[in-house]
């Protein structure tokens, strides 16, 4: 009796055999009646391999449906054109260059079940850009956040493993989670406000989610026994309209200006040429607004409950 899920995938020219394999990985690994559907969301591609051929291609498998954007909308507006029209009670969010492993998504959805208000995350693990070999990864690590909003991994620490009889198979708290691979609630994250639409192209929309989840009633996790393979690559195929780091930057200023309370002047502090530039971060008051309607904690809350270790 678990829920079932749209799968939203978001590319841009993405590699052929990359993306087949992402697919294929979620039709052949998971219960085919948990699959509402994969949505994979074509964000303005310009290779020709993934025009007629690609719908040709899917068109074997009738739960794959391809949402083609007419203008790049970015990976954070991708994602909320997937999720608009998805019809599964789960939203699970990948990227276009994964494997899912064996079982990876049974314990998901199990988790979002058991309270709706949970947004569960796979123990990414790391395929190889070079040779494409799979490796695991060590189960005791949670993600988590440096100043200025820089997102990291970091160890649980053994002490704290032993003291708490941490097991391999247990469920892990998660302060900031990775963004790109997670399974949510689909009323929950609409009544989240989804991601801030005022973030541009791709960039601090996992810092954005986590606090709001956390601050808002809600709680991230980590499921050891769903494993999904990433491949890290060092370039990113996201042409960004101004660059990226400015662009992202922009994106964290707008996340420290609606959820940082006064924390913002830490993260202002470690980003000092944000002030000196002056920089734009748009209008803020839908954002401020939904954080009232959700009668959401404070930022100190966050820091004192779920990541007292920064």
């Amino acid at each position: 009796d678990l829920p079932t899920t749209t799968i939203i995938m978001c590319f841009v020219d993405e590699v052929w055999s990359t993306l087949l394999r992402s697919v294929h990985s979620v039709l052949s690994r998971s219960p085919p009646h948990l699959i509402e559907e994969i949505i994979l969301v074509d964000d303005f591609s310009t290779k020709e391999y993934l025009k007629e051929q690609l719908d040709m291609y899917m068109s074997r498998f009738p739960k794959v449906k391809i949402l083609r954007l007419r203008e790049r909308h970015g990976l954070i507006r991708a994602r909320l054109a997937g999720a608009e029209v998805a019809k599964g009670a789960v939203l699970t969010f990948l990227d276009s260059h994964v494997e899912c492993n064996v079982g990876w998504l049974e314990p998901l959805l199990d988790r979002v079940r058991l309270r709706r208000t949970k947004v569960a995350c796979p123990v990414i693990e790391v395929i190889s850009d070079k040779d494409m070999s799979y490796m695991t990864v060590d189960n005791f690590q949670r993600g988590i956040f440096t100043w200025p909003m820089n997102f990291g991994w970091r160890q649980i620490p053994q002490e704290v493993i032993e003291k708490n009889k941490i097991k391999e198979t247990d469920i892990i708290r998660c302060p900031v989670m990775a963004g790109g691979l997670f399974s949510i609630n689909k009323k929950y994250f609409f009544e989240l406000g989804m991601y801030d639409p005022g973030l541009d192209v791709w960039g601090g929309e996992n810092m954005e989610i986590s606090f709001k989840v956390w601050m808002c009633g809600g709680e991230i996790e980590i499921v050891p026994c769903s494993r999904v393979g990433h491949i890290f690559r060092n370039d990113n195929p996201y042409s960004f309209p101004k660059d990226r780091v400015r662009t992202v930057e922009r994106n964290l200023a707008r996340v420290a200006e609606v959820w940082l309370d006064e924390y913002k002047e830490l993260f202002y502090g470690h980003a000092y040429h944000l002030v000196l530039n002056n920089v734009d971060v748009g209008d803020l008051s839908q954002q401020i607004q939904l954080r009232k309607k959700l009668q959401c904690k404070s930022f100190r809350w966050y820091l004192e409950n779920v990541y007292p270790d920064l």
